[in-house]
């Protein structure tokens, strides 16, 4: 699982959907007894998982039989947030939606798309704060309902390549950002023709889905918006701060002999290919989800390598540790048939740790219960671990969800891309009109 982007176009299929109404009420109904006997039933959940991790995912909710002997789950994947909104709209959801996009869970609890799962919650005595970390609610909630569960998560940190670091003298992976760049430099290696042989770390954003604006902008602390939820790229100049950073290395190798490089290795296209440039030695550190070490393994990457948090601001060393973090929401569809048994179904993905940590071992994702990231095979293995201290600390976060889901990332993300091409001759009026163009969005819903 890896946290999937929709762009501008689909947003607003979306967000048009979304005004439409489905079937059934959107009040949930009472609880059943999950011991009592009940009619067979088959429940449909829709997710956009496909090959080898939708077969890991569908083999994960058989075992749901095991506590509800009654129930049976036909999972179909492939299936993302549009497909989704439509079945919503057309009065035929499946029963629990998992997604893969949790910008969208604001505009799935402001229009009421996914029930509010409070009812539910409190009904069956479950304290959400003793369940999961505080993280999870950056992104699975909006305005006091809680219309979305964490199914597994993602966080994100540094991959290295011991050999690499062995090779030119470094004992340890560094703690800062400008440690970062100045490992960087010493671990690119140049062809004699002056290419690129070996880049110490690939500073563009938007080659790989994980080196983003959102993951660069967590090591700096920087904020998206203020408590009104009016947008502060303009104003907290730690996005200035980072941006200033993140260009000085791309400058400091060259803009377009990065882009020659990265072509090179195949582009955007090499990043979940045995080709990954990490993954062949060919990138020394790179920013990832802990889903990599899957694909190092199920590629038959020889890289040796370490993982860490990935460095911070020089200026908040209390940063280092934390990160980003997000990954699958499940939730119930407004108009389902069956809301109580929805509710047996999703309170099982989401709260049984034998399901979580199961699921986590074969897709190598975090588990996203409190319990779940105690499960000793994940905690033994030393380039998982800290991507599970990742996520268990409570300064980690997603970015701040609204209704405007991925809109103000791919207009930030959009910037920065001009921006580390040396096409924005001001950066700060640059930001200040991102904040106006994201307030418009805001304003329109």
């Amino acid at each position: 699982m890896r946290r999937r982007l929709i762009g501008l176009l689909a947003l607003a299929l979306l967000a048009a959907a979304c005004t439409a109404g489905g079937g059934g009420s959107d009040q949930p109904a009472a609880t059943i007894d999950p011991n009592a006997n009940h009619a067979p039933l088959t429940l449909t959940v829709w997710s956009d998982f496909s090959s080898r991790e939708l077969g890991v995912t569908t083999a994960g909710l058989k075992t749901v039989s095991q506590r509800y002997p009654w129930m049976t789950v036909r999972h179909i994947g492939s299936k993302d947030d549009q497909a989704i909104q439509r079945a919503i709209n057309g009065g035929t959801p499946p029963d629990v939606a998992i997604s893969f996009t949790p910008d969208n869970a604001a505009r799935f609890c402001a229009t009421g798309a996914w029930q509010d799962l409070t009812p539910y919650l409190t009904s069956s005595k479950i304290d959400k704060a003793k369940i999961w970390p505080a993280g999870v609610f950056s992104y699975t909630s909006f305005e006091n309902k809680q219309c979305a569960l964490p199914m597994l998560t993602d966080a994100y940190g540094l991959y290295y390549n011991t050999d690499l670091f062995a090779k030119h003298g470094i004992s340890a992976p560094p703690k800062t950002t400008a440690e970062l760049a100045d490992m960087a430099k010493k671990l690119t290696e140049y062809n004699p023709d002056g290419s690129i042989k070996v880049a110490g770390f690939l500073p563009l954003i938007g080659l790989y889905g994980s080196t983003t604006v959102n993951t660069f902008g967590h090591a700096y602390g920087a904020k998206w918006y203020d408590e009104s939820l009016k947008p502060t790229l303009g104003s907290d100049p730690n996005w200035a701060k980072m941006l200033t950073w993140q260009k000085a290395m791309v400058d400091a190798i060259g803009y377009d002999k990065l882009q020659k490089f990265a072509a090179r290795m195949g582009g955007a296209n090499s990043e979940f290919s045995a080709q990954n440039g990490f993954e062949t030695g060919k990138i020394a550190m790179m920013l990832d989800g802990e889903w990599r070490n899957a694909f190092i393994e199920g590629d038959k990457s020889k890289v040796s390598y370490g993982t860490a948090p990935f460095p911070v601001d020089a200026d908040q060393p209390g940063l280092y540790g934390t990160g980003q973090v997000g990954g699958t929401i499940a939730g119930i569809p407004k108009g389902v048939k069956h809301p109580a048994e929805s509710w047996l179904l999703l309170q099982f993905m989401t709260t049984d740790n034998t399901y979580l940590t199961n699921l986590a071992h074969g897709l190598k994702n975090v588990p996203s219960t409190v319990e779940a990231l105690k499960d000793q095979q994940l905690q033994a293995d030393p380039h998982f671990k800290p991507f599970l201290d990742v996520f268990a600390n409570e300064q980690s976060t997603f970015k701040p969800i609204t209704p405007i889901g991925i809109t103000d990332f791919d207009l930030f993300q959009s910037f920065a891309q001009k921006w580390q091409a040396g096409k924005v001759p001001d950066l700060q009026a640059g930001l200040n009109q991102l904040d106006q163009q994201i307030s418009k969005q805001l304003q329109l819903g």
